[in-house]
């Protein structure tokens, strides 16, 4: 953890000091998530075309993760869900290519190429065409913009911005695009991060996020240490500022402050998390978290559970597995 990170806890809210889970716990908590996780991916696959940012990226988020830390995950998990969203983008490829894309604009194309990348999908023509409209467009302005409100997962701006600066760093060497143009966007979208305020936790992590793909160490301590003050007594994190603690924005805060802050995972505000998330894991597996999101669409179950409430259950579930992997130590 670097220095300026390590002074912002001092300035933390007075957390109960949470005891140290143990590597059976954590690892009980992750794999009792991979079932309802994959039912839940895959149930979306068979039942429609389109890429589902919630049934898609923090599942494959989860798995990618555990994966990482030795974690045994199904082998097929990754090819399918891979497929899928290939097919996705491949048959909307002229529309990306003609600057119009697909429902959701910038969002959704991101989200889909976050998501391949998870999945370990390599450059191709298809992720060339979408990373080029990515590139383009909303190109007068110095970030991007979403064009749903879909709280938490498509409503904030920082959370588009993020996923478009890392699909140019992942994907724009591979479509043999403008270096300069690239570059030009990538300056004005940190100079935003920079300086625009931060409204709830959504905001805060994927700001935070971020600043890691664009910016220097001071800028991403001092967001990390803005999203650690909002921390909780109950050491989880909510949505909305004054709200519930809940496992979405615990899981996502925690994945963020380690993968971008640096807070290591047995840090006190790191264990605290993870003390919430274990209490808060229902028998199945899951976490069930109440959606804030007006329908727009026909309903449908995808296999994961908490019927309306399943698509932020199922990015909730993502997230925390995701977190809880990152504090098992790798075989």
């Amino acid at each position: 953890m670097n220095t300026a990170l390590a002074l912002c806890l001092v300035a933390l809210p007075k957390i109960a000091p949470a005891p140290k889970p143990t590597v059976l716990e954590l690892r009980t908590a992750v794999t009792a998530a991979f079932a309802p996780l994959k039912k839940g991916a895959n149930g979306h696959a068979e039942q429609k075309t389109c890429f589902a940012c919630h049934n898609q990226a923090p599942p494959l988020l989860a798995f990618a993760t555990a994966k990482g830390q030795g974690f045994d995950v199904p082998a097929d998990l990754f090819a399918s869900q891979a497929e899928h969203i290939v097919g996705f983008l491949e048959s909307n490829r002229e529309r990306f290519k003609d600057g119009r894309g697909t429902g959701g604009a910038a969002a959704t194309a991101s989200y889909a190429l976050y998501a391949l990348e998870l999945a370990g999908h390599k450059a191709d023509a298809t992720t060339a065409a979408v990373v080029e409209y990515l590139l383009n467009t909303q190109a007068d302005r110095d970030h991007w913009r979403t064009t749903s409100n879909r709280p938490p997962t498509e409503a904030s701006d920082f959370t588009t911005t993020y996923l478009a600066l890392r699909a140019l760093r992942v994907w724009a060497p591979a479509a043999s695009l403008d270096a300069a143009k690239v570059a030009k966007r990538i300056e004005s979208a940190r100079g935003w991060l920079v300086k625009a305020p931060a409204k709830d936790t959504e905001d805060r992590v994927f700001r935070l996020l971020g600043l890691k793909e664009a910016a220097g160490a001071k800028d991403v301590a001092a967001a990390a240490w803005e999203l650690l003050q909002a921390q909780r007594a109950d050491g989880g994190w909510s949505q909305l500022d004054g709200g519930a603690s809940d496992a979405y924005a615990t899981g996502s805060a925690l994945v963020a402050l380690h993968q971008a802050g640096k807070l290591k995972a047995d840090a006190p505000a790191y264990r605290a998390g993870l003390v919430y998330l274990l209490k808060t894991q229902r028998a199945d597996g899951t976490w069930y978290v109440k959606s804030r999101s007006r329908p727009f669409q026909p309903y449908y179950e995808s296999g994961f559970p908490h019927e309306k409430d399943q698509f932020i259950s199922i990015a909730a579930s993502g997230w925390a597995t995701s977190a809880l992997a990152l504090a098992v130590e790798k075989k």
